[in-house]
């Protein structure tokens, strides 16, 4: 399963912890396809993601989250992967 697929099924922590451990093997196997392969730029880009997320659940159709569930913090960690 894809890990944006993963992603939407997220419900709880222990759910979330098996999408950080996909998160990893998938940086372990593909790093190439990583926009933030480094810690460093992971953290960059998980603020900057952050601190926009509510244009992304506009524009996808979601509402936005008050509180974050287990799946909102799966949507910051996948969003980091890849996010400028």
């Amino acid at each position: 399963m894809q890990l944006s697929e993963r992603v939407r099924g997220i419900a709880s922590k222990e759910e979330l912890a098996d999408f950080v451990a996909a998160l990893l093997q998938d940086l372990e196997q593909n790093r190439a396809e990583w926009e933030n392969p480094t810690l460093e730029r992971f953290l960059v880009a998980m603020e900057s993601w952050i601190r926009s997320m509510d244009n992304f659940y506009r524009n996808t159709g979601q509402d936005i989250p008050v509180t974050p569930s287990w799946r909102t913090l799966a949507d910051i960690l996948y969003a980091a992967k890849m996010y400028e």
